[in-house]
């Protein structure tokens, strides 16, 4: 009796403890239901924020302000992002129509505003993807690809040669090489030069910038420095390159200047880091190197953004006012001539110019 009472008691424990864990399990489950809703929710909301921002966004890019000169900066910020995004044979087409100067050996373009020499990490078009079309446009399906002489940065524009083969390629090369090609520039600076003319002889380096964006940028090394008041030289940095810049003022006006700029040397930025370093005027749009210490939009005076009908905030859109105006080449063959390579300012510039009361100089 007593054997049977206990294997009684035994299995009523057994159902016990099945039915609850029945319910503890039923329970665990709606909870991990109610926590996969909430989180599923929580998704679902987040979701749709940020659909909701980025609609949002895209609405205030389409609209279009009402200021000619707002209007001006909101068509540049569209035309540099949609650059990128242009097909190869439409950018070959464009860069035809702009040719300056053709013969036998070489092709002269007119280098837009935003588009890279070379390609590099999320660069999806550059002149030289495009040089095989551009030759097959202009030469025929079977014609070989055009050759880059020489280099300019992504933001510069203006005068830039190109060869049909590789042999004259190399000759222009070596004529850069050996600075035979008298190169001027023009930019519009931040600040007037004193003096009006001159030239700037210090050496450039590539430093690293400590701070909390830390980058690389072109710095002035130069072989002076003053102790006590005198004028000291210091020994020569190994790694510094001779640059020198002769520049000239060709209008001015309280705030800022139009110079003309002939880079003896060619240095990499060797012209925005003389201007903003070595004369203190900084190019208008040079947003890498008007502050030595951050990566940061260009401060402008309230006269120069009243001028250009700009809020402080907007600068950073603001291009890179440097053009390469001119390239002369001396012969190339016994039977050629000096080549005199011109090529007119773009319209932002031209506008730029107009609103700052900057004279645009006429031709000598």
């Amino acid at each position: 009796m007593a054997a049977s009472a206990r294997r009684v008691l035994n299995l009523q424990a057994q159902d016990t403890r099945r039915v609850w864990g029945q319910h503890f399990d039923l329970a665990s489950k709606c909870l991990c239901s109610a926590t996969a809703a909430a989180r599923s929710l929580t998704a679902q909301k987040l979701a749709e924020k940020l659909r909701a921002e980025k609609q949002e966004q895209k609405a205030k890019e389409k609209e279009v302000p009402r200021d000619p000169v707002q209007r001006r900066v909101h068509e540049l910020i569209r035309y540099t992002q949609q650059l990128q995004n242009v097909h190869p044979n439409v950018l070959s087409k464009a860069l035809k129509r702009g040719i300056l100067y053709q013969d036998k050996d070489l092709i002269v373009i007119n280098k837009p505003y935003g588009l890279p020499v070379h390609g590099g990490p999320g660069v999806k078009s550059c002149i030289t993807d495009i040089l095989p079309i551009l030759a097959k446009m202009l030469f025929g399906f079977k014609a070989e690809p055009l050759h880059l002489c020489h280099r300019l940065d992504k933001e510069t524009t203006g005068v830039m040669i190109l060869a049909r083969d590789k042999e004259m390629a190399h000759q222009v090369q070596e004529l850069f090489k050996t600075r035979q090609v008298t190169k001027k520039y023009w930019a519009i600076c931040v600040g007037v030069p004193m003096p009006s003319a001159g030239m700037i002889d210090i050496p450039i380096i590539e430093k690293e910038v400590q701070g909390q964006q830390q980058h690389h940028k072109m710095a002035l090394a130069p072989n002076y420095r003053l102790e006590n008041g005198k004028t000291v030289k210091v020994r020569p940095n190994r790694h510094a390159h001779v640059a020198v810049t002769q520049y000239r003022v060709l209008s001015s006006t309280l705030t800022c200047a139009l110079l003309e700029l002939q880079p003896i040397t060619g240095v990499k930025h060797q012209l925005r880091v003389h201007l903003a370093f070595g004369l203190g005027c900084p190019v208008l749009g040079d947003h890498k190197y008007s502050d030595w210490n951050k990566l940061a939009p260009q401060k402008l005076s309230v006269g120069i953004l009243k001028k250009l009908g700009l809020e402080q905030t907007k600068t950073r859109y603001l291009p890179l006012h440097l053009h390469a105006q001119q390239l002369t080449l001396p012969p190339l063959g016994p039977e050629s001539q000096e080549l005199n390579l011109v090529c007119k300012l773009p319209r932002y510039f031209v506008r730029s110019l107009l609103r700052l009361g900057l004279e645009i100089p006429e031709k000598d």
